[in-house]
């Protein structure tokens, strides 16, 4: 991650006085970056039924009443000493038209405040924010919570067993980008592994050797000694060191919990069949972590 110099704040029309504002603003305080929000929404699946008139009055209503509520929250921020600017359209289709304003417009991170969808509904329709998490063009960052708006503590979440190029280029972007956002705000850095003994065993089921102790005990061996090194060349210090064994996103979110950190920063890929309803590691921690970033693999 480049040095923050323009933050992008997307938002729902409900969540304006939200942590991610406030996040949004510390960053923006902390590295003179300047702050754009934009807030986005459009009508509701029962405004479909409206006449289109009245559809239109609905419209410029609620661009009047978001453009009056960001002139103020401009105003308080300004004052704050923060440079921003705001602006809010109205999308027929969000989820496709958020995406398609990323990719004309400049900024060194996105910022949303994170929005919970529960199980069931995330079956039929895919939320904006996994939506983000999958396809921004640009370094995501979504806010749940924030103890700290500045944050103390981030933390790299690392997938060593992985070792093709496609892997490893994405563990070093993350570490890339988890070191430069913790030097920007003056926080810890962290790194975090999560290994499932279970994944490895599938791998040698099928295989000619069989699967024992002292296999499992090698293998986690190696993935620890894989894990120091790594940590070690990116001068991560010994007690932000956190290798655990578990599922991936129950583990992470655990350790994220406990040790207290404010950010985690996770690789995203695109994900197709049944894994776009399981939702990646990241999308699932999403939903019991504080925050994270979400970065993809550099392009080749």
């Amino acid at each position: 991650m480049s040095a923050l110099e323009r933050l992008l704040v997307i938002s729902e029309p409900d969540q304006l006085r939200s942590p991610a504002i406030e996040r949004a603003a510390a960053l923006a305080k902390a590295t003179g970056a300047s702050l754009d929000i934009v807030v986005c929404g459009g009508p509701s699946g029962s405004l479909w039924i409206l006449d289109e008139v009245i559809l239109e009055q609905v419209r410029a209503g609620f661009l009047e009443r978001q453009r009056a509520y960001l002139a103020k929250l401009g105003d308080e921020l300004c004052a704050r000493g923060i440079q921003i600017t705001t602006e809010v359209f109205w999308a027929d289709k969000p989820e496709l038209e958020v995406l398609l304003y990323l990719e004309s417009r400049p900024a060194d991170l996105v910022i949303k405040p994170a929005r919970h969808e529960l199980a069931l509904k995330r079956m039929f329709i895919t939320p904006l924010d996994w939506q983000l998490l999958r396809n921004s063009p640009l370094p995501l960052h979504l806010v749940s919570s924030a103890e700290h708006a500045l944050p103390r503590k981030v933390a790299a979440a690392v997938d060593l067993s992985r070792s093709d190029a496609e892997g490893m280029a994405l563990n070093e972007e993350i570490l890339s980008v988890s070191k430069d956002f913790a030097q920007q705000c003056g926080a810890e850095l962290h790194v975090v592994m999560a290994y499932e003994q279970s994944r490895s065993f599938f791998a040698y089921a099928a295989g000619p050797v069989g699967w024992t102790e002292q296999l499992q005990e090698q293998l986690t061996g190696n993935l620890h000694g894989a894990f120091t090194q790594f940590a070690q060349d990116h001068g991560v210090p010994r007690q932000h060191r956190h290798f655990l064994q578990g599922p991936p996103a129950k583990t992470i979110s655990g350790c994220i919990l406990e040790q207290q950190l404010d950010v985690v920063v996770m690789g995203t890929l695109t994900h197709k069949g049944l894994d776009k309803v399981l939702g990646s590691t990241a999308e699932q921690v999403l939903y019991k972590v504080p925050s994270i970033i979400a970065v993809r693999p550099p392009e080749t």
